[in-house]
């Protein structure tokens, strides 16, 4: 069984309870199976080699989530060729791709945990109570070692955008 993490995050000021462990600055990133579609699965091998910056979101379909997004493909013009930004949420991959075409988003690539939420426990973001992805960012290097975390105490607040790109640049 998973590891549970309580009263470590918070939504609106209730008490989560996040499954899987926490991850840490020099941490190798876990391995991954995610969903670009109903068909075709992404894992951490797919990007072997590149910088990557992961955003954790719980739905695309919110207020906040929708602002990360929105502000990762802004900034991954300026990132260049070496690094990948991949958002991750458990929306479903007909509805990451409705929403990305309405948002013009095409930096970003979407990743889906909708399927068996192994993302979600294997980088310890897994909502217990609502069975969504808690808000988070991961800077992962071209060795697949994890170099910048952040995961938010608060589900409905914004990530540190700047000390994000900061890292990726360090790698870069």
């Amino acid at each position: 069984m998973a590891q549970e993490r309580k009263e470590v995050a918070t939504f609106k000021g209730n008490p989560l309870t996040l499954v899987g462990p926490e991850l840490k600055v020099g941490d190798q990133a876990p391995d991954f199976k995610l969903q670009k579609n109903l068909l075709e699965a992404a894992t951490l091998q797919d990007f072997a080699g590149k910088v990557k910056l992961i955003s954790v979101v719980p739905s695309l379909d919110t207020g906040v989530c929708d602002a990360q997004t929105r502000r990762f493909n802004q900034e991954a013009d300026s990132l260049g060729d070496q690094v990948v930004i991949l958002t991750v949420s458990v929306d479903l991959p007909f509805a990451q791709a409705r929403w990305c075409g309405a948002a013009g988003i095409d930096r970003v690539l979407t990743l889906s945990d909708y399927k068996d939420h192994s993302f979600g426990e294997a980088y310890g973001v897994f909502i217990k109570e609502f069975h969504l992805d808690h808000r988070a960012i991961f800077v992962i290097d071209q060795n697949d070692k994890i170099a910048y975390v952040e995961y938010l105490s608060e589900m409905s607040e914004h990530p540190d955008y700047e000390q994000a790109i900061a890292a990726v640049k360090k790698l870069v």
